[in-house]
């Protein structure tokens, strides 16, 4: 797209403004220009910004108002920034996503030197003026307000009253912020950006309409989500954390940060990319964050500060309020991959019955490799099922799969765990988990059990002589 197209008033007259306002007032330029004492671009949608996203709002605005239905969220993921930096869109990523859009936002960053030129500052607000009257907002980059240390923000300027010398803008920052003034006296103080005593810098966006083009962001999961999850975790991580995204996770740990860093990427990673191949086709509904603690102490002193938690496993847990995974990393990575599975499955089996649930997760309790797959292992959860086969005191498969949620989890929860695990461990082993999860999440309206399906997959109308043949298979299994 040729530059030509966005070629505007205020850059065609701006040598010319300068001589004149050496002689002039500034208002008499803007009075000779237009015979109204506001000029406004009216009818702007307002939007409240999420956290950090002011520049995208400002965005979505204009864009709503020219009849785009866009949120602020694919700005951000049109924009290109990282997300694991944990911010929204800077100056440099506005510009790149309104040329992306198809907007053309002009020259954007004027150095000016206040001692040398009184009326640099007026040329810049004459010429954001011109565009105004020709109907072309701007975005201007400013500091929120006149406190020290006051943040640069974005705001979109749609007009300007000269009899009562006010600015017209929409505030991202707050609700009910369409339309609202500031006078121009106060607008020209917080406008530069006032980082140097001889050079103050003036950033402006002109929205010069090209031709618009906008692509949907693919996935379940957008940049966006995790850059406003980063951005929550950064607020409540304390001092010294390390912060990892691997999507769709975010990993966030106290140990060294290359070891951080490493658990992100050889567990979380590794057991994501490997059991999502098995069974998921979808992310978890939202950003979860895994929080490594490297000790038991700090696991229980962190889940009291961070969560107001006080953690009846020693292992880990999930927290869905908190879209957390809560890890005593210390106790190894079983916790971690069980509770992946849980997040997983919540997105791709809603109706998953309580028994499946824990029995999948549990079967990655302790995995590993194998033949390219990630494989469940035999573990600790043996001994205490043998124990009940041998008592002779374990519940039939038809009785375990018809437990309701509240049964399964309060009323014999561990030996419930185990029986269930291990009858995944037995499919895994002869190649008919992975059918028997797809062919149950197929049925599960007909099938909500699952006992059927896992009588069609085991090829078996005697379930009673089937499980008794399962309890000596089990019987032979070791741990370690």
């Amino acid at each position: 797209m040729s530059k030509s197209k966005f070629v505007r008033p205020g850059c065609l007259y701006c040598v010319l403004l300068t001589v004149i306002l050496g002689c002039l007032q500034p208002f008499e330029v803007e009075a000779r220009s237009t015979d109204n004492d506001v000029v406004v671009v009216k009818d702007v949608p307002h939007v409240r910004q999420k956290p950090d996203f002011c520049g995208e709002a400002c965005i979505v605005m204009y864009l709503q108002k020219l009849g785009h239905d866009v949120c602020q969220d694919a700005i951000f993921d049109l924009s290109g920034v990282d997300p694991a930096l944990g911010r929204g869109c800077v100056t440099r990523d506005m510009v790149r996503v309104l040329r992306r859009i198809g907007f053309g936002p002009g020259a954007v960053w004027h150095k000016i030197d206040p001692r040398k030129s009184k009326h640099a500052l007026e040329i810049q607000w004459n010429s954001l003026l011109l565009d105004l009257q020709n109907g072309t907002p701007s975005i201007v980059c400013m500091r929120y307000g006149s406190q020290p240390g006051a943040p640069e923000h974005f705001r979109l300027v749609l007009g300007y009253d000269r009899k009562a010398d006010e600015v017209i803008y929409h505030e991202p920052a707050e609700d009910n912020g369409a339309y609202r003034r500031m006078k121009r006296a106060e607008f020209l103080d917080l406008w530069p950006l006032k980082y140097k005593q001889d050079e103050w810098l003036v950033i402006w966006m002109p929205l010069s309409v090209g031709r618009i083009s906008l692509s949907k962001s693919g996935g379940d999961l957008t940049d966006a989500d995790y850059a406003q999850h980063i951005m929550k975790v950064k607020r409540i991580a304390p001092a010294g954390f390390t912060i990892v995204l691997e999507p769709p996770f975010v990993v966030v740990g106290d140990e060294k940060p290359s070891v951080v860093r490493s658990r992100a990427e050889r567990t979380v990673k590794w057991f994501v990319d490997h059991i999502r191949k098995l069974y998921f086709e979808k992310a978890p509904p939202k950003v979860y964050s895994i929080w490594l603690f490297k000790d038991n102490e700090s696991y229980r002193r962190y889940a009291k500060e961070l969560f107001n938690d006080e953690p009846d496993t020693p292992f880990g847990y999930c927290s869905d309020s908190n879209q957390a995974l809560i890890m005593n990393i210390a106790t190894g990575g079983g916790t971690l991959c069980h509770e992946i599975v849980h997040a997983f499955t919540t997105s791709n089996f809603p109706q998953c019955p309580a028994w499946f649930n824990e029995g999948l997760a549990s079967l990655y309790e302790q995995c590993g490799p194998r033949a390219g797959r990630v494989v469940g292992l035999t573990n600790w959860r043996l001994a205490g099922l043998k124990t009940e086969i041998r008592a002779g005191t374990l519940p039939s498969f038809k009785t375990l799969l018809g437990t309701t949620t509240y049964r399964f989890y309060n009323m014999r929860r561990g030996n419930n765990y185990a029986q269930a695990r291990y009858l995944c461990y037995y499919l895994q082993e002869k190649g008919l988990l992975v059918k028997f999860y797809d062919t149950f999440r197929r049925n599960v309206k007909n099938d909500p059990s699952g006992y059927e399906t896992l009588k069609s997959i085991v090829s078996e109308d005697d379930m009673a002589d089937f499980q008794q043949r399962w309890e000596k298979w089990v019987l032979r299994l070791r741990f370690p």
